[in-house]
C-alpha cells in the first residue's frame, strides 16, 4: 500500500495521467515528456515512465527495463533533435539517490549549452557516490545477459 500511496501523491504521476496542466511534449501508452519547469540549457525536457518507479535503483538488469529506458531515450532524442536541430551537443541521463529531486524516475534530456553555465554542476558523475548516469552507462548496465 505505501507503493500506491506514493503514486497518488507523486506530482509526475498526476502529470502522467494528465492531471496537471502542464504542457505534454509526447505522450504514449508507457512515457510522458515535458519541459522542466527549472531549466538548465537552452532545451530541457523531462522524460518519465507512466509507471510509477521510485528511482533508477529500482531498475534490475531484465528486458522489460532495458526496453523502458531504451524508449525514453529515443523520445528524448526526437524531441531534441526535432526541436533544437542546430544544436551541436545533446546530454542524456538520470540523477541517482540521494541527488534526485523527485521520487519518480524521469530522464533529463537537455540541448546543451547549460544555461547558467555553472548549472553543469548538477550533471556530474560521481563515480560509487551516484551523481548524474548517462542513459547509455545505465542501459549497459541494465542490458540482460
Amino acid at each position: 500500500m505505501a507503493g500506491a500511496a506514493a503514486a497518488a501523491a507523486c506530482i509526475f504521476c498526476r502529470m502522467a495521467r494528465s492531471s496537471t496542466s502542464t504542457p505534454v511534449l509526447h505522450s504514449d501508452d508507457r512515457v510522458v515528456a515535458f519541459q522542466d519547469v527549472n531549466p538548465s540549457a537552452s532545451r530541457h525536457y523531462l522524460v518519465i515512465p507512466v509507471e510509477h518507479i521510485p528511482t533508477v535503483r529500482d531498475l534490475k538488469r531484465r528486458a522489460e527495463d532495458y526496453t523502458l529506458v531504451s524508449h525514453m531515450l529515443d523520445v528524448g532524442r526526437m524531441l531534441l533533435q526535432r526541436d533544437v536541430p542546430q544544436s551541436k551537443q545533446y546530454r542524456f541521463g538520470f540523477h541517482q539517490p540521494p541527488f534526485n529531486t523527485v521520487n519518480h524516475l524521469h530522464l533529463h534530456c537537455l540541448a546543451l549549452p547549460f544555461i547558467p553555465r555553472w548549472k553543469h554542476m548538477k550533471y556530474l558523475s560521481l563515480g560509487p557516490l551516484g551523481g548524474f548516469i548517462e542513459a547509455e552507462k545505465l542501459l549497459d548496465k541494465l542490458k540482460p545477459e
